[in-house]
Parts: C-alpha cells; sequence; structure tokens
C-alpha cells in the first residue's frame, strides 16, 4: 500500500509538471496545477484500490493517472481567440 500511495503521489507530480510545462499559458497558478494532480492521483489510486484490492498495484496506478488527467485537464482554461484584421484596400475603399 506504501509503494502504490508513493508511486501516485510521483505521478501526480509528474503529470502536472508536464502538464504545467507543456500548457503553462492556460493554466491557473503553478501551486493549484501540482496540488490538483497530486490530491487527484491520491485519490484515484484510493478508488481504485477500494475497487480492486490490494495485489493490483498496476491497476491502481493507471487508476491514479486517469483521474489526475481528468482533473488536470479541467484547470485549462480556453484558448483565447485571435481577433481577424479587417483588411484595407490601397485604394482605401
Amino acid at each position: 500500500m506504501i509503494w502504490e500511495t508513493l508511486g501516485s503521489v510521483l505521478l501526480g507530480l509528474a503529470l502536472a509538471w508536464a502538464a504545467d510545462h507543456r500548457l503553462a499559458h492556460r493554466l491557473p497558478a503553478r501551486n493549484l496545477v501540482f496540488a490538483t494532480g497530486v490530491a487527484s492521483a491520491l485519490l484515484g489510486a484510493f478508488i481504485t484500490h477500494s475497487a480492486l484490492g490490494s495485489g493490483h498495484v498496476l491497476a491502481t496506478l493507471f487508476g491514479a493517472a486517469t483521474l489526475a488527467t481528468a482533473l488536470l485537464s479541467l484547470l485549462l482554461r480556453p484558448q483565447p481567440r485571435r481577433t481577424r484584421s479587417t483588411k484595407v484596400s490601397p485604394s482605401g475603399v
């Protein structure tokens, strides 16, 4: 159980770091991203471990990664829309 917990924490940190590194311009504060990654990975591991029981380490880590990815994706803000510039003809018309 301790290895599942440590593995889930490390997995949550790794996913949060990857999201922050790749999508920093669309995410809120870095502290919130890392806290969400760790907490959601621990919650996913807890739910999976409760459903399957002990002895399913890989499945538990998969459940942790799945929930962490899902909750980190909820933090994403929409990309700002680009405004279309109006072209002016050379004659001014």
